[in-house]
């Protein structure tokens, strides 16, 4: 039931680069700029009245702005991924690569979102909404915003769900944070909807009723910081209460806090983390560009037999190979484990998987990242990049890509 909320946190703000002054906020967008957001969600999840789990949620959001029309609003490219925390100790956080969206959007320079109906994503729009006028400290507004969520998995509904607000605003003033001049905006709104019976068609399935959302209702108090200067998003927090009544007499509330970082992305030079490996004199390691970033391959990665517990000489590799990732800040990373063609299809996927988050708990461990930008996968054997008759081509296929994340 979390997945259903998996999204809801995210700030549907896009931010590019812009001018002005502190009293006009607008967005401005400039073709090609690219940029990541990383927001991170801790909510608890009552269910019918009873406590049921809480949960750790990174959303990642990577976003290119493609075009700009000529009444200055900007189309953006983005790919959405939600990933949710498997807690192995006080301070061991795992996030698995999961579920990613695409969608195709424009948003104007006061922040007004154009989506077609067959994207899911943003889930929240028109927030911030600028007015036209300038604004003085602790002047306020209103604006018109939507949720919209993708309610397939868990409801069959199969179109987006959306749910209309009026969202109120206060420009606070300018403030510092870490040496640079932001404006603060808070901003409130509830949900309060009822949401219209369904055609038997979209609740029903073989004839057996399938519950769905008939009340949405909550409460949003945020925190936006704005960089006048560069007409762009700079962070958010939030915190937020959510109660989903369902036609069958179910409830689900959510409730927690949120907040957000936004960094632009940078490509990295292949040539330069080619000329590191080799002046690292680091073995079986490849470098090649994909559609996601620079994937640097460690061939033959060596664990325990059966194991996902690395070895001394392979902790010391990785320890190299973190000195070139360090020169990549603000890039996150997708670690991803791979098995030669031996035992279960069961056995294989569980172990790559577990692999792959041994060396991303090791980068981890030795100060390269914190565990929120680090994602994992595993594939088991289903991409060999060698036969698996022999076993030289096993030891390659036995391997762990580092991809440099570029979008």
């Amino acid at each position: 039931m979390q997945k259903y909320y998996k999204y809801i946190l995210i700030l549907a703000s896009f931010l590019c680069i812009s001018h002005g002054y502190s009293e006009e906020l607008r967005f401005k967008y400039a073709k090609g700029d690219s940029y990541r957001i990383l927001s991170t969600v801790k909510q608890n999840v009552i269910v019918n009245g009873k406590y049921n789990h809480s949960a750790e949620i990174v959303n990642r959001i990577s976003v290119e702005i493609i075009d700009i029309n000529e009444d200055g609003w900007g189309e953006h490219q983005a790919r959405f991924m939600t990933s949710e925390t498997a807690v192995k100790g006080l301070n061991e956080k795992e996030f698995t690569w999961g579920q990613e969206y695409e969608s195709l959007f424009w948003i104007s320079p006061l922040g007004e979102y154009s989506v077609s109906d067959e994207y899911y994503m943003p889930t929240t729009r028109n927030v911030p909404l600028f007015p036209t006028r300038n604004l003085n400290p602790n002047e306020g507004w209103e604006g018109e915003g939507l949720e919209v969520h993708d309610l397939r998995e868990v409801f069959g509904i199969e179109k987006p769900y959306i749910i209309p607000f009026k969202a109120r605003y206060i420009y606070k003033g300018e403030i510092e944070i870490d040496g640079k001049k932001l404006q603060e905006i808070a901003v409130f709104y509830t949900l309060d909807y009822a949401n219209p019976v369904p055609k038997k068609e979209e609740f029903s399935k073989n004839d057996q009723i399938i519950d769905f959302p008939f009340h949405t209702s909550g409460n949003f108090e945020q925190t936006i910081y704005f960089d006048a200067e560069l007409g762009a998003m700079h962070s958010y927090k939030e915190n937020f209460k959510i109660l989903i009544k369902t036609a069958l007499g179910n409830t689900y509330e959510f409730s927690g806090f949120a907040e957000s970082e936004i960094s632009e992305l940078k490509k990295v030079p292949q040539k330069t983390v080619e000329d590191a490996i080799k002046n690292l004199d680091l073995e079986n390691t490849s470098v090649v560009q994909d559609e996601r970033g620079l994937t640097i391959t460690i061939e033959n990665i060596q664990f325990l037999a059966d194991s996902a517990i690395l070895l001394a000489k392979e902790k010391e590799k990785l320890i190299k190979l973190a000195e070139i990732l360090k020169d990549f800040p603000n890039n996150d990373l997708l670690i991803s484990g791979h098995t030669a063609l031996a035992g279960s299809e069961a056995a294989r996927l569980k172990l790559s998987k577990e692999r792959a988050q041994a060396v991303a708990n090791f980068l981890v461990s030795i100060g390269l990242k914190d565990a929120y930008h680090i994602f994992t996968q595993g594939f088991g054997a289903e991409k060999p990049i060698a036969p698996n008759e022999t076993e030289a081509g096993k030891a390659k296929n036995r391997r762990v890509e580092i991809t440099i994340l570029e979008n």
